[in-house]
């Protein structure tokens, strides 16, 4: 019997197993269950984490596999599922940070930091002289880490400490156990006390985190470079960064041609089913309000010019849709379109989205793709596509000159014209760190001056009235 024994804490409010099976996309004749709902979410972590689509649902399958192995109950592997599909929540609380210490695609960084051993100072300085100004001259590059790092192990304690504090905040905002929020928090501590951010080692380091983390890591080096290499990292990280009895339990099932197949099969084609016996229910509306808050919270946090900018736009929509008399379920949809609006922004990098001059082509090329990778991933969930069609139509104009599907007056309904207007209403008058927030005025006159053109003049129209006496007064 083996040594590692789970908590059995409390569990998420649906009580019920969770279905792997069904993470990715599988037809089913219910409601989406809070796995699905947290499995496609994912999708958008993987993207500000620079990995592969996929990889965190990748990274619940081989951890789930690890608690078989090592014999956990099904409420300990339903938890670790959780753990894993929310291991990145709080990624984009350091995206402004790496690119500000590193310059150039945050991405990027976080892309590359992956596969190197950043618990060693030395190629922690490796790594930090290779991605600083990336193509800059050396001294360029010297003088950004002299400015940017006091030491790289504890600018990474810093920046760990940042992600994996707001990760396991969202997870107890969810209504998740302790044993999963703290599984969150640690999981990149290892298992010779020199990972981040508290330098826990052993069993002081949480189950779930111990098995998450390996997971992780396997994941990303099985992905990138084959299960051969991913094997050989293991071997060379075995009772450094991780657990030998974890890392024993991989080697157990490290011939499971089927397994790792299913596994190439999803890096392949995420949308791929990856299956597993445990099964789950529909999530309740409750639950699916909390998760589009806390994804609102987490796009909102990738960027200065940003915050509070998701839950703005959702209020202004949901006065806009009062205004309107939408009935109940109606201004449920807005609300969750208005809160989930930019989740493909996670995609773009820092170093566009917080240039505060003109972008470049290529620049705007990039952001031009944020509202067709929110629609992509909102698609993905069973019974959220009119919230896809009413989020990713926010940039899309009456004349047909908006992005990304250059959508005109035809096409656009009234939900997706609200969503819109809102949307550009918060952008004028919302303090940004390179200017002051516009006075009311001149945001009303911006507004008319798109009327009719751009957007809709009706809303338009009630969004002045809303707010004239808020301008008045000012």
């Amino acid at each position: 019997m083996s040594r590692l024994r789970g908590r059995n804490g409390s569990v998420h409010p649906d009580n019920v197993k969770v279905a792997l099976h069904i993470v990715d996309g599988g037809a089913n004749n219910r409601g989406p269950s809070m796995a699905d709902i947290l499995s496609a979410l994912s999708h958008a972590l993987d993207m500000v984490e620079g990995q592969p689509r996929g990889h965190a649902a990748r990274t619940a399958y081989i951890a789930d596999r690890i608690a078989d192995e090592i014999e956990l109950d099904e409420g300990n592997r339903q938890e670790i599922l959780y753990t894993s599909l929310l291991k990145d929540a709080g990624c984009s609380d350091n995206s402004a940070r790496i690119h500000q210490i590193f310059g150039g695609d945050d991405l990027l960084t976080k892309n590359r930091v992956k596969v190197i051993d950043w618990s060693s100072k030395l190629e922690s300085v490796k790594f930090a002289y290779a991605n600083m100004e990336r193509g800059g001259a050396v001294v360029q590059k010297l003088r950004r880490m002299v400015a940017s790092l006091s030491t790289p192990d504890a600018s990474m304690d810093a920046l760990t400490r940042a992600r994996c504090t707001r990760g396991a905040g969202i997870a107890k905002k969810l209504g998740f156990s302790d044993a999963v929020a703290e599984g969150v928090a640690n999981v990149d501590e290892h298992w010779d006390g020199r990972g981040a951010p508290y330098k826990l080692s052993g069993e002081r380091v949480p189950l779930y985190a111990r098995i998450v983390g390996l997971a992780q890591t396997f994941e990303v080096f099985v992905s990138t470079f084959g299960l051969q290499a991913g094997l050989q990292m293991l071997q060379e990280r075995n009772g450094k960064w991780f657990d030998p009895e974890l890392v024993r339990a991989v080697f157990g099932f490290s011939q499971d041609t089927p397994f790792w197949s299913r596994h190439q099969a999803h890096l392949g084609d995420p949308n791929e089913t990856l299956p597993s016996e445990i099964q789950g229910c529909e999530a309740s509306a409750t639950d699916i309000d909390a998760v589009c808050s806390a994804f609102a919270e987490i796009v909102d946090a990738k960027s200065d010019f940003t915050g509070q900018h998701s839950a703005r736009v959702c209020e202004y929509s949901v006065e806009l849709g009062r205004y309107f008399r939408f009935d109940s379920e109606r201004l449920s949809i807005l609300r969750r379109a208005a809160l989930l609006h930019d989740l493909g922004k996670l995609g773009v990098s820092n170093a566009v989205l917080d240039k505060p001059g003109r972008l470049t082509e290529a620049e705007f090329a990039a952001v031009k793709l944020h509202p067709q990778f929110t629609d992509e991933i909102l698609r993905r969930i069973e019974g959220f596509h009119r919230i896809a069609d009413v989020a990713s139509a926010h940039h899309e104009r009456l004349n047909g000159s908006g992005y990304w599907q250059g959508f005109d007056s035809e096409q656009l309904d009234l939900d997706m014209r609200v969503v819109a207007v809102a949307d550009v209403f918060d952008a004028l008058s919302a303090e940004r760190p390179y200017r002051e927030a516009l006075p009311l005025e001149r945001v009303f006159s911006i507004l008319d001056q798109e009327s009719g053109t751009h957007l809709d003049p009706e809303c338009v129209s009630a969004m002045k009235t809303l707010h004239r006496s808020s301008a008045v007064a000012a």
